[in-house]
């Protein structure tokens, strides 16, 4: 499935690949429909479907991902909500174990994220994230996420990499379609990144449950 040494780059996506996705879609689908319910006046099921609709149209856009956005779109401290249901905040299983080897074996290691930097930092207090890799990029500073092809070329700017030598593993398909059409040679997908939901089917993409699957060898 995967060639290490044909590899000398790896960039990881966070939400769903290195942490638990259950944190994020206990929040956006469970959690803050019920405080704008709450904060609004509403009945919390009636209001949970519109609401979750409205985040999805916005899907694929930094919109998406930004607490400024939907601070200001439903009047809702979004960063001070997330805190609440921090304990849920979690690396998937078996991810510690890979990216210490995938330290051990002296590969350039980035975590390239379309979380907030808000997200980010709190999930970086939770879990200590960004102390295993070698820079953390967050897409919101270049103004675009990582579904659109100019972010990669942005982050070749930023971070000098060769395609051909770098693995990406994400767990979302239009980000990876995103990446090969910019011309990442190794594209992997991860196929459970919610640990309360049952593994994808995967199509056009390798695909892994656990890291074991790919362990880099020493």
């Amino acid at each position: 499935m995967l060639d290490w040494q044909a590899v000398d780059t790896v960039l990881l996506d966070m939400d769903g690949t290195l942490l638990d996705l259950h944190f994020d879609a206990h929040f956006w689908l469970e959690f803050l429909p019920l405080r704008y319910a709450e904060r609004h006046g509403l009945d919390p099921e009636q209001a949970r479907g519109p609401l979750i609709e409205r985040i999805m149209s916005q899907r694929g856009s930094l919109n998406w991902y930004c607490f400024d956005y939907w601070s200001r779109e439903l009047d809702l401290p979004i960063t001070a909500l997330k805190r609440e249901v921090a304990d849920r905040i979690r690396y998937r299983d078996g991810v510690e174990a890979f990216l210490a080897r995938l330290r051990e074996s002296g590969r350039r290691t980035l975590i390239v994220t379309n979380s907030h930097r808000d997200g980010l930092n709190l999930k970086i207090e939770r879990t200590g994230i960004d102390q295993w890799v070698d820079l953390v990029v967050v897409s919101h500073d270049f103004g675009l996420p990582k579904e659109d092809v100019r972010f990669w070329h942005t982050l070749q700017e930023v971070e000098p990499f060769n395609p051909a030598r770098t693995l990406l593993i994400d767990d979302s398909v239009p980000v990876l379609e995103s990446a090969r059409q910019f011309g990442i040679a190794h594209l992997l997908c991860i196929a459970q990144p919610d640990s309360q939901q049952p593994p994808r089917e995967i199509e056009g993409f390798d695909a892994v449950t656990d890291f074991a699957e790919v362990m880099p060898p020493l």
